[in-house]
């Protein structure tokens, strides 16, 4: 048996597109983001990222928005929210 493993190589040539931020707010997310959705866009384009999800909080509103401008740039957009789940909530 050989030293080393597959595994060990292959995470030594991980490249930026091997990495997905999951958890991204916007400035739909108030009082938590500030990012306008076209710098999110650029910075995980100008980083060599293929893919990025927006969770914003409670909303959906900027999910349109971002999905057109994340095709255009190249990027795969992965829809998500951030909710929170309480007992007796109307949610």
């Amino acid at each position: 048996m050989t030293e080393g493993t597959s595994e060990q190589s292959s995470s030594a040539a991980l490249k930026p597109s091997d990495f997905v931020h999951l958890h991204n707010h916007t400035f739909h997310s108030v009082l938590d983001g500030l990012t306008k959705i076209h710098d999110l866009v650029d910075k995980v384009k100008e980083l060599g990222m293929e893919a990025a999800a927006v969770t914003d909080h409670g909303t959906m509103s900027g999910i349109l928005d971002y999905y057109k401008t994340a095709k255009k740039a190249g990027i795969k957009p992965i829809i998500g929210i951030e909710t929170y789940v309480a007992a007796r909530s109307p949610l």
